[in-house]
C-alpha cells in the first residue's frame, strides 16, 4: 500500500477522533502540497478551504482568478479516500488538469463529450475499483443513466463544483445542466460539497448556496461554509481609454506595454482580422476561437503560452484554465456585457504578482450596441413562439408528439429556410431551455468515426496504396475493433501520434481512403442538438414563465448598465468601482487607475494633456479650438504657455503646431 494512502486512511479513521484527527489532517495536507507541488506552505484562503471540505463541511470558495482554486480540491482529494467528482464546463481545462496531474503520479480522469461508451464505462469501472483520485466530468453528464449507475457503487469522498456561479439563474452565465448536481446529491446523500467560483456577486451566492442545498430529512438545513479571499489585485492597473479609433489605440499601447498580451474581441472574424492587423504592423500575434479545430486551437494556444507568439485576439472562449503567470497586458476591443465577464477576463494578466494592465477600449456607440444585446438576448415571445413552431416544422413533428426525440439541429440551414438570424434563434432556444420545452445543447464535440467497406482479406488485396495509407489500415486495425461491423469512433491525434504524422495529414488520408472506398469516414464535427423534453405544444399556448424570461431580461439589463457606467465613469476609482460591485463595501482606492492618477493630476498638467491630445494629428489648429477643454480660460492659458516655453507646441499667428 503506498505511503500516501495509508495516512489517509489514517486521516479519515482519526478524523472522528476530534482534535487529534483534524491535527493528523491538517499535517497531512501540508505534506503532499510539499510532495506533490513543491509548496512550502499554502497561500490566501486555501488552507481553510481544504479543512473545512477535509471535515465534512458543506464549503463555498469565493477566489479571484489566479487565487489558486484547484488545488482546494486537488489536496483533499488526494488526503480523504475515495474519489473526488470534480464538475467543470471546460472540457480543455479538465483535460490540461488531468494531464498535469498524471504527470505528477496522481490518478486522475475525466468524462465529457465525444467519448466512446467503452471508454466511458472503463474509466467509470476504474473509479469503483479506486483506480481515480479525481474524476472529472462537465455537467451535461451527471444526467445520464450510465454515470449515475456508476455512482451508487462509487465510493465518493466529496463533490467539487468548479464555476458555482454557473448554476445560479441570477448569474452571467447560467448553465441549466449545473441544476443536475442537485440529482447527484439526492443519490449521494451525506457526501459534502466544495463550490468554487471566482465571480459571484452577494446575491449569486446565496443562490449558489440554496441551489447546492443538501437534501436532508430535516427541515433544517445545513449551512456552508463560506470563505472570501479579497477580490482585489493590487498589482493590476485597470484603465478605460476613451478613442473613436480602437485599432489605432490598440496598437500605440502594445508599443508602449512590453510582454505577453491578450486581445478579447466578441466576434470570430474579428479576432482573425485584428491579428492581421497587428502582425502588419510588426507584432507577433495569432488568434483563437471555439470555431477553430482541437489542432488548431493547440497549436496557437501552445506558441502563444510557450511565448513564441507575443498576442493572442481572442472570443471569450479563451482563458478559461490558462496557466500563464506573465502576461502583462488584456485589453478588451469590445465591451463585455456584464462586469463579472471583464472581472474574470481582466484578472487573467499580472497573475505572477508583477504589475499588469487591463485596458477597456470604449467609445460612446458602444452604449447603444450594448443595450441591442438585450432585444438579441431576449426576444419578444412572439418571437420566441414562431421559432418553436419553425422547429417543429423542420422536424416534422405533429402536436401531440416528439417527447425524448433528439436531433442534429444545423443552425444555419434552419435559419436559410425560415429567414431567420442564429443569434435570435440560439436565444430562443435557450429561453424555450430554460421553460422546460426543449433542451438546447450547443455545439457538442462529436469524434471522427470510421468503417471499412472491404473485408479484411481485401485489404490485404490492395496494391495502388500509397505508404501513408497503408500505415493508417494498419494502425486503425491494431488499434480499433469492430470496424467491418459498424461505424467506431477514432481519436485522429491518437492515429497522429502512433504514426508519426500530423493530425492534418491522418485527416487527409482518411479522406483519400474514403474516396476510394475503402472505408466510410465520418470527419469530427460540432454539431448542437435540440432535444424534446415534452410533447409539441401548439405554440399559441406555451407558457414562457416569468423565471425563465422577465428576471432574467431585468438581470441582464442591470448588467448592462453597470458595465456602462463602469466604462463612463470618470469620479470613483476603476478597482473600488468593481470590488464594490462584488459586495466589498470596504475597499479602498487603488491610486494607480486612470482615474485615481487623474485625480492626482493638477488642472494645469490636465489642460496641457487636453492641447497635446488636440494637436497629435500634426496638423496646425486654430487658438480658438483651446475654448473646448473643459478647464478654467486662466488654466489653459498657464499650460498653453508652459508648452510654448518648453517648444512642445509653437504658434504661428495664432495657428498651434505640435513642436519638432
Amino acid at each position: 500500500m503506498r505511503n500516501e494512502e495509508l495516512g489517509m486512511r489514517n486521516a479519515n479513521e482519526e478524523m472522528e477522533n476530534g482534535s487529534e484527527g483534524f491535527s493528523h489532517f491538517s499535517s497531512l495536507i501540508s505534506h503532499l502540497l510539499k510532495q506533490y507541488w513543491g509548496y512550502d506552505d499554502f497561500r490566501g484562503i486555501q488552507r481553510e478551504i481544504i479543512e473545512s471540505i477535509g471535515t465534512g463541511h458543506d464549503t463555498l470558495g469565493l477566489m479571484p482568478t489566479g487565487g489558486g482554486k484547484s488545488l482546494t480540491f486537488q489536496i483533499p482529494a488526494l488526503a480523504k479516500e475515495g474519489t473526488c467528482i470534480v464538475v467543470t464546463p471546460l472540457i480543455a481545462l479538465m483535460k490540461d488538469q488531468v494531464n498535469h496531474l498524471r504527470e505528477r503520479g496522481i490518478r486522475a480522469a475525466a468524462i465529457y463529450s465525444g467519448m466512446t461508451r467503452d471508454t466511458i464505462v472503463q474509466t467509470l469501472e476504474n473509479a469503483i475499483f479506486g483506480g481515480v483520485k479525481l474524476l472529472y466530468i462537465s455537467p451535461e453528464r451527471l444526467s445520464s443513466e450510465l454515470f449515475q449507475q456508476k455512482l451508487r457503487h462509487m465510493k465518493v469522498s466529496f463533490i467539487c463544483v468548479d464555476e458555482a456561479h454557473c448554476i445560479s439563474q441570477w448569474g452571467y452565465d447560467f448553465r441549466p445542466s449545473y441544476l443536475s448536481i442537485c440529482d447527484i446529491r439526492r443519490l449521494k446523500p451525506g457526501i459534502p460539497v466544495l463550490a468554487l467560483t471566482a465571480t459571484a456577486t452577494p446575491e449569486v451566492v446565496e443562490d449558489i448556496q440554496s441551489k447546492l442545498q443538501s437534501p436532508t430529512s430535516n427541515l433544517e438545513p445545513q449551512t456552508f461554509n463560506v470563505f472570501r479571499m479579497s477580490f482585489e489585485r493590487k498589482n493590476l492597473v485597470y484603465v478605460v481609454r476613451q478613442t473613436e479609433n480602437k485599432e489605432e489605440e490598440l496598437i500605440h499601447i502594445l508599443k508602449n506595454v512590453n510582454g505577453s498580451a491578450i486581445v478579447y474581441t466578441r466576434s470570430r472574424q474579428r479576432t482573425k482580422d485584428t491579428a492581421e492587423v497587428l502582425s502588419r504592423n510588426g507584432f507577433s500575434a495569432t488568434f483563437f476561437h471555439a470555431g477553430l479545430d482541437h489542432m488548431e486551437k493547440d497549436q496557437c494556444q501552445r506558441a502563444w503560452q510557450n511565448g513564441q507568439t507575443r498576442i493572442i485576439v481572442a472570443t471569450n472562449a479563451f482563458g478559461m484554465g490558462i496557466d500563464k503567470p506573465d502576461v502583462r497586458l488584456v485589453i478588451h476591443l469590445d465591451c463585455p456585457d456584464s462586469i463579472e465577464a471583464y472581472f474574470q477576463e481582466a484578472g487573467r494578466a499580472g497573475r505572477d504578482g508583477l504589475r499588469a494592465y487591463a485596458v477597456l477600449l470604449y467609445n460612446p456607440n458602444e452604449r447603444s450596441k450594448l443595450e441591442q444585446r438585450i432585444t438579441t438576448q431576449f426576444p419578444d415571445k412572439a418571437y420566441i413562439r414562431q421559432v418553436y413552431e419553425h422547429l417543429a416544422y423542420f422536424y416534422e413533428i405533429g402536436i401531440g408528439s416528439g417527447y425524448d426525440r433528439t436531433f442534429e439541429f444545423p443552425i444555419e440551414k434552419f435559419c436559410r429556410t425560415y429567414k431567420h438570424f442564429p443569434l435570435p434563434v440560439e436565444s430562443a432556444l435557450k429561453i424555450l431551455n430554460r421553460a422546460g420545452y426543449i433542451e438546447y445543447r450547443e455545439e457538442e464535440d462529436t469524434q471522427a468515426r470510421v468503417m471499412f467497406l472491404l473485408e479484411r482479406d481485401e485489404l490485404y488485396r490492395l496494391k495502388n496504396n500509397s505508404p501513408q495509407e497503408d500505415t493508417i489500415i494498419v494502425t486503425l486495425l491494431r488499434n480499433y475493433t469492430g470496424l467491418f461491423n459498424d461505424y467506431q469512433y477514432i481519436d485522429e491525434t491518437f492515429l497522429a501520434q502512433q504514426t508519426g504524422m500530423t493530425r492534418p495529414q491522418v485527416y487527409m488520408i482518411l479522406r483519400e481512403l474514403a474516396q476510394k472506398n475503402i472505408l466510410t469516414f465520418i470527419p469530427q464535427k460540432k454539431t448542437p442538438y435540440v432535444r424534446y423534453m415534452q410533447r409539441r405544444e401548439d405554440a399559441e399556448h406555451l407558457i414562457i414563465p416569468r423565471a425563465a424570461y422577465e428576471d432574467l431580461k431585468e438581470k441582464f439589463e442591470i448588467r448592462i448598465r453597470k458595465m456602462v457606467e463602469y466604462a463612463t465613469e470618470s469620479h470613483e476609482c476603476r478597482s473600488r468601482f468593481l470590488l464594490r460591485y462584488f459586495g466589498d463595501t470596504d475597499a479602498k482606492d487603488c491610486t494607480q487607475c486612470d482615474i485615481c492618477l487623474d485625480q492626482r493630476t493638477s488642472p494645469t498638467d490636465k489642460a496641457q494633456k487636453a492641447i497635446l491630445q488636440l494637436l497629435e494629428d500634426r496638423k496646425p489648429h486654430h487658438i480658438s479650438e483651446l475654448t473646448d477643454i473643459k478647464e478654467d480660460s486662466i488654466v489653459i492659458e498657464e499650460a498653453l504657455r508652459q508648452l510654448l516655453r518648453e517648444e512642445q507646441v509653437t504658434n504661428d499667428n495664432g495657428m498651434l503646431s505640435m513642436g519638432d
